[in-house]
């Protein structure tokens, strides 16, 4: 039997996978992952924002960041084009999500969604509220640490 103490909770689990596709973001100035768990606590998928699937930038691209912006796609709405309204449990994301994903995670029926950095210009708070989905802040989890960045013990 695992130890209880040592076992992750799922929205712990969630946000380690989080953490995880957000690697995969080619954005250089926010790298953002999340990930869907259904009604099972199986993971329906995982995303992370960046560019449109098979659009390739110029390196001069990802330069002015306020200029790119209109163009990235953020994490929360891949993550929803991999599932249908009330299939998801919970949603775990690295950043808290703006007001407009906020909203999306709404309409698409979340109840739990768990997020790691704050994003004060959000409304997801009121939002949360207004709908009674639980929003909060999970820092706690385990950080993926590559064997060679390892202490030796």
């Amino acid at each position: 039997m695992p130890n209880s103490k040592t076992r992750l909770t799922i929205p712990e689990y969630a946000m380690a996978l989080a953490h995880v596709a957000s690697l995969r973001s080619e954005d250089p100035f926010r790298k953002v992952g999340a990930v869907a768990i259904d009604y099972d606590n199986r993971v329906i998928g995982t995303a992370y924002n960046g560019l449109a699937p098979g659009y390739n930038a110029d390196p001069e691209f990802w330069i002015d960041r306020d200029d790119r912006r209109k163009y990235m796609l953020h994490a929360e709405v891949n993550l929803c084009s991999l599932f249908t309204r009330g299939n998801v449990k919970l949603v775990a994301c690295t950043t808290k999500p703006c007001t407009s994903c906020m909203q999306m995670l709404c309409a698409y029926g979340i109840k739990e969604v768990y997020y790691r950095d704050d994003y004060p210009e959000s409304e997801a708070d009121a939002i949360a509220s207004r709908y009674s989905i639980q929003l909060v802040q999970l820092t706690d989890y385990p950080q993926v640490v590559s064997p060679f960045d390892q202490s030796p013990g």
